[in-house]
C-alpha cells in the first residue's frame, strides 16, 4: 500500500497529531493517500504496529517514496531541519 503512492499516511480520524501532519503536508502542496484506521477493519492498527515494531506505535505513520519516515516527531524534525522537502521532491510528491 505504501509503495503505490508518493506519500501515504496511516491515521486516525480523531487524532490531533494526525490532523496536524495532514494539514502540514497538504499546506505544502502534497496530496497524500490517507488511510484512516478507525474507518477500516479494526485489525489494521495492531497489524500495522506489529509491522512497525522498530518504530514508535504512535499515529500518524508516514511513508514517503515507499519508505517509512516515521510518526509526528520524525516528520516535524525533517520539516524543521529542511530535509522534508527534498524527500517529497524525490518521491514525486512535490514539483517545486
Amino acid at each position: 500500500m505504501a509503495s503505490k503512492n508518493a506519500v501515504v499516511i496511516f491515521s486516525n480520524s480523531t487524532c490531533c497529531m494526525c490532523h496536524a501532519i495532514k494539514r502540514l503536508l497538504c499546506g505544502m502542496g502534497v496530496n497524500p493517500t490517507v488511510y484512516e484506521l478507525d474507518n477500516y477493519n479494526t485489525t489494521w492498527q495492531p497489524a500495522l504496529f506489529t509491522l512497525l515494531a522498530n518504530s514508535s506505535s504512535d499515529l500518524p505513520v508516514v511513508f514517503i517514496g515507499g519508505k517509512l519516515l516515521g510518526s509526528m516527531d520524525t516528520i516535524m524534525a525533517a520539516h524543521i531541519n529542511g530535509t522534508l522537502v527534498p524527500l517529497l521532491k524525490d518521491a514525486g510528491a512535490l514539483w517545486l
